[in-house]
C-alpha cells in the first residue's frame, strides 16, 4: 500500500526556515508535520495539542486525537505509523468513508513528499514532539508479530507457519467476506469484459477465461490448488469437469462444501482442508492456481512449480494467476501495513522471476497476460461494497477490522493503477516425451 512518497532532502521549507527553529526552539505537532512536508501538505491536518496546518478548504483532513497516535507515527517506518494510529481511533480522516478511503490515499500518493530537515532543526522537533513518543509501544491487538518473531510458528513458508498465516487473513468471517465479495465468494482479480461490467459478471468471466485457458472438457480432472470459497471449483464442475480444490482456510473449506452439496456438484466436485503439498494424486488434465503463489515465498518456486507439474500428466496444462511487481531486481521484503495486518509472510516478485523457475523445472510457457487495470477495478467494487454494508461489516468484526480492509483494498487499487504491482496470468504445460505438448492449436484457443 502507497500513502506517500518519500523522497527526503536536506533543503529546507520555503515556510518554515532554520531561522524559526533556532528562534522558537519548540514546535507544535502541525508545525512538525509542516516541516517535514517541506510547507506542501494536501490536506488539513488537526491535532490534539490545538494545532492545525494546511489549506482550511482542503476536501481531506487528518485529525490526530490523542498522545498514543503521536508515538505510533514517531515509531512505525513508511505506512505502519499512519496505519497503526488510524486503526487505533487515535487518528481521525476526513472527507472520505473508511470503507474506501481511495482519494484520500491518492492525494496524499500524489502530493505528500517528505524532507529531511537539517540537524539543527531535527533536534528541536525530536525536543518538541518528547523523548518519550520515540519509543515504540505495543501496538493494536489486530497486528501479526514481526516476521522475526513468527519462528515461533516454524520456518517461513513451512506447513505450519503458512496455516497460521492463512488464518490470520481468510478466516476473518465468512459472512463479512459474502459482504465485502459479493455473491461469487472471489477474492482475487476479476476480468472486466467492459467497462460497465458489474464485479459479478466479471468474477464469472475470469473462471470463464481460466477454464477456457485450460482446455476443460466434460470428464477431465481438474486440481485447484488455494482454492478459496471453492468459486473455480464449482464453475468446472458445472461443465461436467471433476475437480478438486484445497485451501488452508477452515472458514473456506466449510463454506464451500456447503455450497457443493447445495448446488447438487457433490458427485463432481470437492474441497479439501489442507496443504496443497499433501495432494497424493496424480494425472490430472488441469492445475489451477489462482492467488496462491503470493504466500509461497521466493525460495520455494522451484519446489512448487516441480510439485504442481508432478500432478499433471503429460500434456497436462497449468495456469498461475498471482500478484507480482513490475520488475525482477529487486528482492521481496516486508511490507510494513500489509506484512503485518494483511498478508502476513507475503513475498511478491516479477513475472519475469515467476516464468524463469517454472521453465527450469521442465514446464513450458505458453501464453503471459497482465491485467493490472482489472485489479484496480475489482478493489473499487470491493470497497463500494465494504461502503454500502460498512454498518453490517462493523457488526460482524469490529470497526478496527474493518478499517484494516478499507485502507488494504483503497492502498491497493493505488498501488494497481500506478504500477507499483500487477497481476499475470501465466499458461503453462508439462511437455511430453520429446517435448511433445499433445494436440494443442497452433494459436491461442480462448476468448479474450
Amino acid at each position: 500500500m502507497t500513502t506517500f512518497k518519500d523522497r527526503s532532502t536536506t533543503s529546507p521549507s520555503p515556510a518554515v526556515t532554520t531561522g524559526k527553529a533556532r528562534t522558537a526552539g519548540r514546535y507544535s505537532l502541525a508545525e512538525v508535520l509542516e516541516i517535514l512536508a517541506g510547507g506542501r501538505l494536501p490536506l488539513r491536518f488537526t491535532a490534539y495539542d490545538g494545532s492545525s496546518a494546511g489549506p482550511p478548504d482542503a476536501s481531506f483532513g487528518l485529525d490526530l486525537k490523542t498522545p498514543r497516535g503521536t508515538s505510533y507515527l514517531a515509531t512505525g517506518r513508511g505506512d505502519l505509523g499512519l496505519a497503526r494510529a488510524y486503526i487505533a481511533g487515535d487518528l481521525d480522516i476526513r472527507g472520505v468513508h473508511p470503507g474506501d478511503p481511495y482519494e484520500l490515499l491518492k492525494a496524499l500518493a500524489d502530493s505528500l513528499i517528505f524532507i529531511r530537515p537539517p540537524v539543527r532543526t531535527m533536534v528541536d522537533i525530536i525536543r518538541s514532539v518528547g523523548v518519550e513518543h520515540l519509543r515504540p509501544i505495543a501496538p493494536p491487538p489486530q497486528e501479526a508479530q514481526p516476521r522475526w518473531r513468527r519462528i515461533a510458528g516454524g520456518l517461513r513458508h513451512s506447513k505450519t507457519r503458512d496455516a497460521e498465516a492463512v488464518h490470520h487473513h481468510y478466516d476473518v468471517s465468512n459472512t463479512f467476506y459474502e459482504l465485502v465479495l459479493g455473491p461469487s465468494m472471489t477474492y482475487t482479480c476479476a476480468c472486466y469484459p467492459r467497462g460497465s461490467a458489474s464485479l459479478e459478471e466479471a468474477q464469472e468471466n475470469k473462471y470463464r477465461l481460466v477454464f477456457e485457458k485450460l482446455r476443460l472438457t466434460p470428464g477431465d480432472r481438474l486440481l485447484d490448488v488455494g482454492c478459496g470459497w471453492g468459486g473455480m471449483v464449482r464453475y468446472a464442475a458445472r461443465r461436467g469437469v471433476r475437480a478438486t480444490g484445497v485451501t488452508l482456510s477452515t472458514e473456506q473449506a466449510g463454506w464451500a462444501r456447503r455450497a457443493i452439496a447445495d448446488e447438487g456438484l457433490s458427485d463432481l466436485a470437492e474441497v479439501r482442508y489442507g496443504d496443497y503439498r499433501d495432494v497424493t494424486e496424480t494425472g490430472f488434465d488441469a492445475v489451477s492456481s489462482i492467488g496462491l503463489l503470493e504466500h509461497i515465498g521466493l525460495r520455494n518456486y522451484p519446489s512448487y512449480f516441480g510439485f504442481l507439474q508432478s500432478r499433471l500428466r503429460p500434456g497436462g496444462l497449468l495456469l498461475n494467476h498471482s500478484i507480482t511487481r513490475p520488475e525482477n531486481r529487486k528482492l521481496p521484503e516486508a511490507r510494513g501495513f500489509i506484512d503485518r495486518y494483511v498478508f502476513p509472510d507475503g513475498e511478491l516478485t516479477g513475472s519475469g522471476r515467476i516464468i524463469s523457475d517454472a521453465q527450469d523445472i521442465g514446464l513450458e510457457v505458453l501464453h503471459d497476460e497482465n491485467l493490472r487495470p482489472h485489479y484496480a477495478m475489482t478493489l473499487r467494487d470491493w470497497c463500494a461494497n465494504l461502503v454500502e454494508h460498512w454498518d453490517e461489516a462493523v457488526a460482524e468484526v469490529g470497526l478496527p477490522t474493518a478499517k484494516v480492509w478499507g485502507l488494504y483494498m483503497a492502498g491497493s487499487r493505488l498501488g494497481f493503477e500506478s504500477n507499483g504491482i500487477q497481476l499475470h496470468q501465466i499458461l503453462l504445460t508439462r511437455p511430453g516425451k520429446q517435448g511433445g505438448v499433445g494436440e494443442l492449436p497452433l494459436r491461442p484457443w480462448w476468448t479474450p
